[in-house]
């Protein structure tokens, strides 16, 4: 805790202390890295680092916001076992979140494309962020996104796939 308060404190001593009250509206782009756990049929599993671009455009409603995202991973993972390499992903985000004053908290659902070596596929995405703006065009976040994938191994099988990001966005 005393870290947080010193932290606000030096925001403060520079001026760019986070506004009480935010306006989400309007439209963005960033680049996210972070990091993926995938699990395959057969015990074939790995994790990897991924990054990537995202944009979108959010509208606030008040205490309630609600936006879309298209949002874009590389990845280099092999699942071992020999059932082939996860490539990138592509969602197709709606985000509906709560203005805490300089916070939002959000839920994320939507679709989201796997590249993989041995086939392709679409599964919804779902899961949890929180953003944080930084001034007036900067925000940094956090998510936290779960994907069930079928028939993307060589032995046609599912890979499950979480995938944590941190994120950077400028605001427009």
């Amino acid at each position: 805790m005393k870290a947080l308060t010193a932290l606000i404190l030096a925001w403060t001593a520079i001026g760019a202390a986070p506004a009480l009250a935010e306006d989400w509206t309007g439209a963005y782009a960033g680049f996210s890295f972070g990091y993926v756990d995938a699990d395959g049929p057969g015990g074939s599993s790995g994790n990897e680092t991924v990054f990537g671009p995202h944009v979108g455009y959010d509208y606030d409603f008040g205490n309630f916001v609600l936006g879309g995202e298209l949002e874009y991973n590389r990845l280099s993972l092999d699942l071992g076992q020999g059932e082939g390499s996860l490539d990138s992903m592509t969602r197709l985000k709606l985000r509906g979140g709560y203005d805490f004053g300089s916070a939002m908290g959000y839920v994320v659902v939507g679709a989201a494309r796997l590249d993989a070596s041995e086939d392709n596929d679409t599964a919804a995405v779902y899961g949890i962020g929180l953003a944080y703006p930084i001034g007036d065009s900067f925000v940094i976040s956090g998510e936290a996104l779960r994907q069930n994938f079928d028939d993307v191994t060589r032995t046609e099988g599912g890979v499950d796939t979480n995938v944590f990001n941190l994120r950077t966005t400028f605001r427009f």
